[in-house]
């Protein structure tokens, strides 16, 4: 088994690193920054091409800048492979599917023309920017609503299928309540009047005409109004539940990219790589010397 990558054991992957996977440094920064201005003309490129006259006007070279663009991403995804001793951990990552996705489409559309307009997930690539401007406390903080929302999905789910058999009950009683001439031609579009009653947006487009379907539309209003609460209550309780239990930061692995380990860990919690960039590994070196550590 290769021994794992540590920063400071190779001086350009070393290099390289730091200025890539961190932004503790202007260098880094400055990639950063430049690399989110890239992804984001490109993403302007992508847009542009969709407006038919220029388009026509100047789609030669919306379609050479693409092509630049994805290039250069590519070789940006390969130096970030190359860096890192478990490439295929940061494959598995959100940033890492993030990279593929972005490129894939225009690497695609030689064998499927059209796939091209894919490309605007690219715009995802910005999430990076929260590294940048030292806003990684925000995205922790949007990591524990995930996972609260996680712990949370069995109440919610039933909730909503509650709510979906009172659409379906109601709808069904306007349906027959109505007449055709009020819009109410089937249950469908009785379905999406219920929808649009209970969350109270009202298009108006269908409305009951009789008293008896116009005092359910009131008591569904009344309904909607009243279970806003029910999620809101169970999601709140597990988003405390889980600022309670936070203890992660958001140090970059050196082997694989992950960036989410326990505050006090030594080593990476995906692939065992020691963390501490200034310090090497000490079971490395204990091994390489042959005398145990006291």
């Amino acid at each position: 088994m290769s021994e794992p990558f540590r920063p400071g054991g190779d001086g350009i992957r070393t290099r390289l690193f730091q200025i890539i996977f961190e932004s503790d440094t202007p260098l880094a920064k400055g990639f950063d920054i430049a690399l989110i201005l890239v992804i984001l003309a490109s993403v302007l490129v992508v847009i542009l091409d969709t407006v038919n006259h220029l388009s026509a006007a100047y789609g030669e070279w919306f379609y050479w800048l693409e092509w630049g663009f994805t290039i250069a991403f590519t070789v940006e995804l390969l130096v970030r492979l190359v860096i890192l001793d478990k490439p295929l951990r940061y494959l598995r990552s959100f940033y890492g599917i993030i990279d593929v996705v972005a490129i894939l489409p225009t690497w695609l559309m030689l064998l499927l023309p059209g796939t091209q307009t894919l490309v605007i997930v690219r715009l995802l690539r910005v999430l990076r920017i929260f590294r940048v401007l030292r806003l990684m406390q925000f995205v922790g903080e949007g990591r524990l609503l995930v996972e609260a929302l996680l712990r949370s999905w069995h109440q919610i789910f039933l909730f909503l299928f509650t709510v979906f058999l009172l659409v379906t009950l109601f709808a069904s009683l306007v349906y027959m309540i109505e007449p055709i001439e009020a819009g109410f031609t089937s249950i469908p579009k009785a379905i999406y009047w219920a929808i649009v009653t209970l969350t109270t947006v009202g298009y108006g487009d269908i409305v009951p005409i009789t008293p008896l379907g116009q005092a359910i539309s009131n008591l569904v209003m009344l309904i909607g109004y009243s279970i806003i609460a029910v999620p809101t209550g169970v999601f709140s309780a597990e988003v405390i539940r889980s600022i309670r239990a936070d203890r992660y930061s958001e140090q970059a692995c050196p082997g694989c990219g992950h960036d989410r380990h326990e505050k006090r860990a030594l080593y990476c919690l995906k692939c065992g790589t020691w963390l501490d960039e200034e310090t090497p590994d000490p079971h490395l070196a204990e091994r390489a010397s042959g005398t145990p550590k006291d």
